[in-house]
């Protein structure tokens, strides 16, 4: 299969957003956003099965990740991420006659409850929430961004000490033996060192506001499931490290008619833990979409 075509899309405060796109352009469009601190490159694998299985899929770098610009205002709430999506949503619409379908992971997924459930309702298929409910684990998320914050301003001195670092975190994750797609996530500084390939302003807004703002956005979030009508998949990493069975249970009061799928050995990272199983989980889910429509 030939590479991926490089292409971009304007966001909300007309920002470049970095996108690759998988496949013909005639086929039913398939969204990727990543998780937070994540590049489209996470989305490899997935992109290449959609294609080959008719869909046009592409991969988008979110505000201030990977080769999206960052913004001059620093705007990196969750709902700066989804007015990005609600207008690349129609840019897309408009471009194949159709709306998209969107996969969304951790950061991702926030962003398209919060277009579809509470900005522009409408603009998108259906969703797919990849290890992510409206309410998630305190303690997970803070491993999470303490990870990511650990070596925000010093770096590494190699894409291997990268490895080291994201091998601690991962125990269960085995090691890739090509740095390769790592390297992808990391940006090379005048300075010699390798830092994330995002900007840091995002972990700054991440660590900001405490406790009450906290329980603000997630009653956004948990008001936004509540009023979604389109079709909906949760998949759920079995180890997850965010949602547990709580969050599960309460997603499923909120959104009685989605599907769920565990995919047992992963954890909050499921594309990247269990590639195979996922993908498997949406295409068929987006097969049944499509059967639904023919109906």
């Amino acid at each position: 299969m030939s590479a991926p075509a490089a292409i971009s899309f304007t966001g909300a405060e007309g920002n470049r957003l970095a996108a690759d796109r998988f496949g013909a352009e005639g086929g039913q469009p398939v969204l990727l956003l990543h998780g937070g601190g994540q590049t489209r490159h996470a989305w490899a694998g997935a992109g290449i099965r959609l294609a080959k299985a008719g869909f046009t899929a592409y991969a988008m770098d979110q505000r201030g990740h990977g080769d999206s610009e960052w913004v001059a205002s620093a705007a990196y709430d969750f709902a700066d991420f989804g007015r990005d999506l609600s207008v690349v949503a129609a840019q897309l619409t408009e471009s194949h006659g159709r709306r998209p379908v969107l996969v969304g992971a951790s950061l991702g997924g926030l962003a398209g409850l919060l277009s579809e459930g509470a900005q522009t309702p409408g603009r998108l298929e259906a969703m797919v929430l990849v290890d992510i409910t409206p309410r998630v684990d305190a303690g997970g998320v803070s491993r999470i961004l303490d990870f990511m914050a650990e070596k925000v301003d010093e770096g590494f001195a190699t894409v291997e000490d990268a490895a080291d670092a994201i091998a601690a975190y991962l125990p269960h994750r085995p090691r890739p033996r090509s740095l390769d797609g790592l390297a992808k996530n990391l940006r090379l500084h005048p300075d010699g060192r390798y830092r994330w390939h995002w900007d840091p302003a995002f972990i700054a807004a991440r660590h900001a506001g405490g406790e009450d703002l906290r329980a603000k956005v997630e009653g956004e979030l948990v008001a936004a499931a509540a009023r979604l009508t389109l079709p909906v998949l949760l998949v759920r990493g079995g180890q997850s490290e965010l949602v547990s069975e709580e969050h599960l249970e309460e997603f499923r009061q909120l959104v009685p008619h989605a599907r769920l799928a565990d995919v047992a050995g992963a954890g909050h990272m499921v594309a990247g833990d269990r590639n195979d199983v996922f993908t498997g989980a949406l295409l068929e889910f987006l097969q049944d979409l499509a059967a639904d429509a023919k109906a």
